[in-house]
């Protein structure tokens, strides 16, 4: 049984990388592929925060282990000292998350010019930019019975013309849907998978103003068509599922994790109103 599950979800020997990877679901994801058995880099902008993490992963006593990173996305040069201090380590990519992202809330009246340019520049040109400098290392790890993941975190919000005073945000949310797709598309002769997470309310860093306390994540849990947030499960299944050998022959989708937010036309909101 073991070596049934195994074949279909082990990740051993394989080498990943996951952006955004010390809070929320980056954390989520990381954590799953180090359960699974892989060699996870674990990246974001406090370095500090990122080897803390994989001290706690590595501590687990699971076939995976991790190490940390620090890396701002949020600037085209950030971008390259990432993939060159990647490409110190490993001379082969197999996974490749792009978790790492940024919102900004603001009424419409006064939602500014500044917040645009920094949400789409995290959240759409530094996903675009970052795959693009890993393309050869993926392109290294990928075999045809086996190929190279890519895995960028969308949102619900991208699907459901829904900001929540967050337009930036959403707006690049749909980006990154469309993004993944005309990758996918183009990634095909070169082995690699591009699918992408839809996720609804998580608890994150992000989400904090909604589900930090008790009483907020049961406020959300209850505008949810399924009566909750999600949970790490939601993120680790879904991660070993892609990434083990179910993801070898999908690509291009887009997967909700929303407890059906997407197909609940009677929903006007995510989020309770917090004021």
């Amino acid at each position: 049984m073991d070596t049934f599950y195994e074949g279909l979800f082990g990740l051993h020997g394989k080498t990943a990388l996951v952006t955004g990877g010390a809070t929320g679901i980056g954390k989520m994801m990381a954590h799953a592929l180090v359960m699974a058995g892989a060699h996870v880099i674990i990246a974001s902008r406090k370095a500090d925060a990122c080897e803390a993490v994989a001290r706690e992963l590595n501590a687990l006593d699971a076939p995976g282990s991790a190490i940390g990173l620090g890396a701002d996305v949020a600037s085209e040069a950030g971008v390259k000292e990432l993939a060159q201090a990647v490409a110190a380590k490993t001379d082969k990519l197999h996974i490749l998350a792009n978790n790492a992202g940024a919102t900004w809330g603001e009424d419409f009246e006064t939602f500014p010019r500044s917040a645009w340019d920094k949400i789409m520049s995290v959240n759409v040109s530094a996903m675009f930019e970052l795959t693009r400098d890993l393309t050869l290392l993926l392109e290294a790890a990928a075999t045809d019975d086996d190929p190279a993941r890519v895995i960028n975190i969308a949102s619900v919000m991208g699907i459901v013309p829904i900001a929540e005073g967050a337009y930036s945000y959403s707006v690049s949310k749909a980006a990154v849907i469309h993004l993944t797709k005309i990758l996918a598309n183009e990634f095909t002769s070169r082995r690699i998978t591009v699918n992408a997470f839809a996720p609804g309310p998580f608890p994150s860093r992000m989400t904090a103003f909604a589900t930090a306390s008790q009483e907020g994540a049961q406020n959300t849990a209850a505008m949810n068509p399924m009566g909750r947030i999600g949970r790490t499960q939601d993120i680790a299944a879904a991660t070993l599922f892609l990434c083990g050998y179910g993801g070898s022959y999908v690509t291009g989708t887009i997967l909700p994790l929303d407890g059906g937010y997407v197909v609940d036309t009677g929903n006007a909101s995510l989020f309770p109103d917090m004021g």
